[in-house]
This record gives C-alpha cells, sequence and structure tokens, in this order.
C-alpha cells in the first residue's frame, strides 16, 4: 500500500504532544489589534488544545501525528 499523505495545512497549524492531544494556535491575534484590548491580546498568547469536537476531523488530516 502507499503512504497516506499529510494534508499540508493541517500540518503548518496543529502539532501533537507527547501525551497524544493536539495543540493549536490561537486565532484573532494577525492584524486590526489597535482596537484590541491589552487583556485580551495577551490572553491569546500561547497555545490551546483542539477542541474534543473536532479531534476525528483533525487526526484525520494528520494520520502519522
Amino acid at each position: 500500500m502507499p503512504k497516506m499523505k499529510t494534508k499540508s495545512g493541517a500540518a503548518k497549524r496543529f502539532k501533537a504532544r507527547g501525551s497524544g492531544s493536539i495543540k493549536r494556535s490561537q486565532a484573532f491575534k494577525r492584524h486590526i489589534l489597535t482596537k484590541k484590548t491589552t487583556k485580551n491580546k495577551r490572553q491569546l498568547r500561547g497555545s490551546a488544545e483542539i477542541h474534543h469536537t473536532n479531534i476525528d476531523s483533525v487526526r484525520a488530516m494528520l494520520p502519522y501525528a
């Protein structure tokens, strides 16, 4: 059987942790930052975990993660 391909867009957006959970970066922090509060921008730092309703679809896009 041929190898399964990883969706390249998903590979850029998601990474698997050692525990098996998948992390993602926060949205809404790319542009138009002047109208967002400092508290809002600070809380968008770091990474977050994929919601449990999306895990199956993300795992399908990342077969080797």
